[in-house]
């Protein structure tokens, strides 16, 4: 199993219209590729929030291939709407991990 993770500062105006986004539009348009078998959304606890709060997303994927597809054919169309609608109100980092256990 692979797990793509996306870690995620948003600035606190705009929490409540990003979670909705994600929820109704994102994520969905993501799990629509059908390469990622389930996905979590998750707040970090013990963070920093002065200047935003921090969530992860993660979507599991069978192999390392489905998400190579997904990188390869859907990632750029999906974070550029994600940059549109959020420009200069987050910042993000991406991770991939093998679940071994």
């Amino acid at each position: 199993m692979i797990i793509y993770n996306i870690t995620i500062k948003i600035e606190h105006h705009i929490q409540n219209d990003w979670l909705m986004w994600m929820r109704t539009v994102h994520i969905p348009d993501v799990m629509a590729t059908g390469l990622f078998v389930s996905h979590r959304l998750c707040k970090l606890l013990q963070q920093d929030e002065g200047d935003g709060v921090t969530y992860a997303v993660q979507y599991f994927c069978n192999n390392i291939s489905d998400y190579f597809t997904y990188e390869q054919k859907h990632a750029a169309a999906l974070q550029s709407a994600h940059q549109a609608r959020y420009r200069n109100k987050y910042v993000a980092f991406r991770t991939l991990l093998r679940v071994i256990e």
